[in-house]
């Protein structure tokens, strides 16, 4: 498989760190929040290693969505406690952009 295009300028969004999958009253969290956090995850290091995902791993999946094109990246994501869980990382390229920006990220399997 391929790398994701323009994976060396992965854009993650810091509030959809803090608000969404380190925010465990978000109502869709779905326990992303405690898994990252229990991986030793705060905001900044959670958003540095997820941009450095789709550098690390190749693309498992490509599809159209009505936005652009979204791809799905699996494996290690690098962890402050060193376990490195593989995760899935969801990753959209807008119509008429060139900049991949994260969708969602959870425990593989999940």
């Amino acid at each position: 498989m391929s790398r994701l295009p323009g994976a060396d300028t992965a854009f993650v969004d810091p509030h959809k760190i803090s608000a969404y999958l380190l925010n465990p009253a978000h109502p869709q969290n779905g326990g992303k929040a405690r898994f990252f956090r229990d991986h030793g995850f705060a905001a900044e290091k959670l958003a540095a290693s997820l941009a450095d995902h789709p550098q690390r791993h190749p693309v498992a999946h490509e599809q159209a969505s009505p936005h652009g094109r979204k791809f799905i990246v699996h494996c290690a994501l690098a962890s402050p406690d060193g376990r490195d869980p593989c995760i899935t990382s969801v990753w959209i390229m807008d119509a008429g952009d060139d900049r991949p920006r994260l969708v969602t990220a959870y425990p593989r399997g999940a």
